[in-house]
């Protein structure tokens, strides 16, 4: 943690902190959450006050990521929690990862619940990622127990307005990540931004170049051109929160790593650069391995 907020000095003014990850590890110990010990989920890689007294100090915002429904601890510790194969098994991603069910409100309490004592702790901001149905496995054999006649896009939104209503109370923010197609198209895991937003303080659209095809928004290449595509995916999330008539922040994710070719300083500057011209609420930078560019920070000349 102490080399991270050491970018501060360079700038950086707000740190991320994973309160639950991908593999449905918490960073702590939750003891308002016994659940989540007897799941074998707990960790003890930091204490959260502690963390989030640390980072104040140095005057930096902290977020606090929540990875919702991918969960494979919850998902083999409490099968029943868990979307299912047809023959009742515990279904897994192409990665052999559990994902626990959308329609269970039992995964909503317990995933709130991990945010809560994140947010009592002093955590500014509760950002919920993978808040979403599955996208890569075989999707087409999933089955949903308890699954109702709610469409996915009516489901996530039920479930951030329910995160919201527990959470705002504890005075903290609360966002989301959304796939940044979703802007534009049903990608079929029930991120509908325009509908999301309205319960949320942000919305997080991780408008990675390297993450659009060929010919998306006119361009050959959009990963060659990441100033142009970040610009373009805003100018939709701009589009999509006026539609729904949201007050939540846009706030992009952008791409400060290397995929499909190499991305450096110019290249990381062009998306701060697209943000701040479609006047986007700030930033935050992505890269898988904590590596950050230096420089990326500094103002532009």
């Amino acid at each position: 943690l102490e080399e991270y907020l050491k970018l501060a000095d360079e700038g950086m003014n707000t740190i991320q902190l994973d309160v639950k990850d991908e593999n449905g590890e918490i960073g702590f110990v939750p003891s308002a959450v016994p659940l989540a010990a007897q799941v074998g989920a707990a960790r003890s890689y930091y204490r959260p006050r502690e963390a989030a007294r640390l980072i104040h100090k140095r005057g930096i915002y902290l977020i606090g990521r929540v990875v919702t429904f991918e969960d494979p601890r919850l998902s083999e510790g409490k099968p029943d929690y868990a979307i299912k194969n047809p023959d009742g098994s515990v279904w897994h991603n192409h990665a052999g990862l559990g994902w626990t069910n959308p329609y269970d409100k039992r995964v909503w309490d317990y995933n709130v619940s991990i945010a809560e004592v994140a947010a009592r702790a002093g955590f500014d901001e509760i950002q919920f990622d993978y808040v979403r149905f599955p996208t890569d496995g075989d999707v087409q054999s999933i089955v949903y127990p308890r699954k109702t006649a709610t469409p996915p896009g009516w489901v996530i939104t039920q479930f951030v307005h329910y995160a919201a209503k527990r959470l705002k109370p504890l005075g903290v923010r609360v966002s989301a990540d959304v796939f940044g197609l979703s802007a534009t198209r049903d990608l079929g895991i029930g991120q509908i931004p325009r509908r999301i937003s309205k319960h949320l303080d942000a919305i997080y659209p991780m408008v990675y170049p390297s993450h659009y095809g060929s010919g998306e928004y006119g361009l050959e290449d959009p990963n060659a051109s990441p100033g142009a595509t970040v610009e373009w995916s805003l100018a939709d999330f701009r589009q999509e929160l006026k539609k729904g008539k949201a007050k939540a922040q846009l706030i992009p994710w952008l791409q400060d790593f290397s995929y499909g070719r190499d991305y450096g300083l110019d290249e990381v500057k062009a998306q701060i650069e697209a943000a701040r011209l479609m006047g986007a609420r700030g930033y935050l930078l992505w890269n898988p391995l904590g590596i950050y560019t230096p420089g990326a920070l500094a103002p532009s000349s």
